[in-house]
């Protein structure tokens, strides 16, 4: 699974980051930086908790 992120369309709100804080980290400004080019196995129903709680819908995944 891979992170692609809409820079366009994050906003700054962090729900990523704070509903999966082991996939996601933000930036000085509140915007996403995925932690993972690549997510692990087992982080992936994390990286999922954190992209549905996307207000933008700003984070895609996209399942290999």
């Amino acid at each position: 699974m891979k992170i692609r992120v809409d820079f366009n369309r994050c906003t700054g709100h962090a729900r990523c980051a704070d509903k999966a804080p082991d996939v996601y980290s933000q930036d000085e400004l509140g915007y996403c930086v995925p932690l993972y080019q690549e997510v692990p196995e087992a982080l992936r129903d994390s990286a999922r908790r954190g992209a549905a709680n996307c207000p933008e819908e700003a984070i895609r995944l996209i399942e290999e």
